[in-house]
């Protein structure tokens, strides 16, 4: 197919010698489906994706995963085996004007052959809508296979329209086990790999399990830091030795996965709400710690305990908001590191503090009772009688000033006709919710009591 890609290489092309000047991950790239680590429910013998280019029949896909999981690798070796022309290109640098005369091109050539085009687009999430539209009509028809590649949720990144009419399949974070066995396979492969270059290096279990430890389940830099390391026990008064220490040394601070407005900052967050109503303190510090060292910013972080110690804790324990508040003020005094270690003092004492939810669930009751019905007037007998006219037609007429009683309450009816009798707030008893409770019930019984008594007084005053 002439035009836009003539650089890249088809199918049909002889596949490139990869120098060994290309980084390790590139050269130990996989070359056919055997060799890909992971992923066994998708490409074991009964997999979905084995069976599907084995048959030749790969749908259009979304490989959705991680860094480094296999997704430029997976879509690679599927234009190998299939007998469509294979385009791959980047979102990042298409636009679309490309994307269309892709789309015409591949139009032409199956109406002309009766060939797809399989179309790789790589972070295809970076395509806006109007590029995502353009594929429609091609897909629906069957001119081509769409196989994009994705770090974010494709429910957040792409349009509806095109992603119901693709196959998405998930790639995971590679395990320990299979980031253990790209590392000896490269160590081991005189052709490809480090095979001659890692010679006469004692390399130490310790110095592999750091670097898996180190990679957070991503091949490409499991890969890229073992070349590394190697190169740099090789250096001029370098000992020949490939230990944990030397590992960490080359790596100098291990970078974690996180986008603050992708998926993991979803996930991560997720997690510490999670485990704060848990009542796990150490989960909780574990979370809140990583996001930190993620990146995060940690006034987001006492924005969410605020909001936590609110909607979760409620009066259960009072102190909660004071504690998240006055972890926030701290770290905008103080500022990083100082200010964090009060942020963690703000996360253990939410995670051991009484939960409940009562007040939140009151208040969206409430919010659905104004919604939902009229706006029910509000009851004379608590209307301020600011004119004469207002205390003439009945404003204020009946109250009774609840300090001045024995009792401490006028035994009012302060919701609307319509909605009297009404409970909102239910505390569950924990924590200071307990006595909360108690206050509450015996405050609506004894209001009950006061309006039999009104009601009784009310009754023998009118005239027989």
């Amino acid at each position: 197919m002439p035009g836009l890609f003539d650089d890249q290489p088809t199918a049909k092309a002889p596949p490139e010698r990869i120098p060994r000047s290309a980084p390790l991950a590139e050269r130990m790239r996989p070359a056919t489906l055997d060799e890909v680590v992971g992923h066994r429910e998708l490409l074991g013998p009964t997999g979905f994706l084995r069976r599907a280019i084995s048959a030749d029949r790969v749908p259009s896909l979304i490989f959705w995963g991680p860094p480094g999981s296999g997704k430029t690798t997976l879509a690679r070796l599927i234009a190998a085996a299939t007998g469509a022309e294979f385009i791959p290109f980047s979102a990042v640098t298409a636009g679309i004007k490309e994307v269309k005369e892709v789309m015409a091109g591949a139009a032409r050539l199956r109406q002309a052959q009766g060939r797809r085009t399989l179309v790789f687009v790589d972070e295809i999430h970076r395509f806006n809508r109007a590029q995502q539209d353009a594929f429609l009509p091609y897909v629906e028809r069957g001119d081509i296979v769409l196989v994009g590649a994705t770090t974010e949720n494709p429910s957040f990144e792409l349009n509806a329209a095109l992603l119901s009419r693709l196959n998405v399949v998930v790639l995971t974070a590679l395990a320990a086990d299979d980031l253990k066995r790209l590392l000896e396979r490269a160590l081991s492969d005189r052709e490809r790999g480090l095979g001659s270059a890692a010679q006469g290096i004692a390399i130490e279990p310790d110095g592999l399990d750091a670097i898996v430890q180190l990679s957070s389940g991503d091949a490409r830099k499991a890969l890229n830091l073992l070349e590394l390391a190697v190169a740099d026990a090789r250096e001029p008064g370098a000992e020949l030795r490939l230990d944990g220490a030397r590992v960490r040394q080359v790596a100098q601070k291990k970078v974690l996965l996180y986008d603050k407005s992708g998926e993991e900052h979803f996930n991560l967050i997720s997690a510490l709400h999670k485990s704060l109503r848990e009542s796990d303190a150490d989960a909780s510090l574990y979370w809140f710690t990583r996001m930190l060292a993620s990146g995060e910013d940690p006034l987001y972080v006492a924005r969410r305990m605020v909001r936590f110690a609110s909607e979760d804790i409620g009066l259960a324990d009072p102190q909660a908001l004071v504690q998240a508040l006055a972890a926030r003020e701290s770290y905008h005094l103080l500022g990083s590191p100082e200010g964090e270690l009060a942020l963690a003092q703000a996360v253990v004492y939410l995670a051991l503090a009484p939960k409940s939810t009562a007040v939140y669930a009151a208040y969206g009751a409430t919010q659905r009772a104004v919604e939902e019905r009229p706006a029910d007037p509000v009851p004379l007998v608590i209307r301020n009688a600011v004119t004469q006219l207002m205390g003439n037609v009945g404003y204020g007429r009946g109250y009774v000033y609840a300090p001045s009683t024995a009792e401490g309450m006028g035994g009012l009816e302060c919701l609307p006709d319509a909605l009297a009798g009404s409970r909102f707030y239910e505390p569950r008893g924990a924590g200071f919710e307990s006595e909360l409770r108690e206050r509450l019930e015996r405050f609506r019984a004894l209001r009950e009591q006061l309006k039999k008594k009104t009601g009784a007084a009310k009754a023998e005053a009118k005239p027989g």
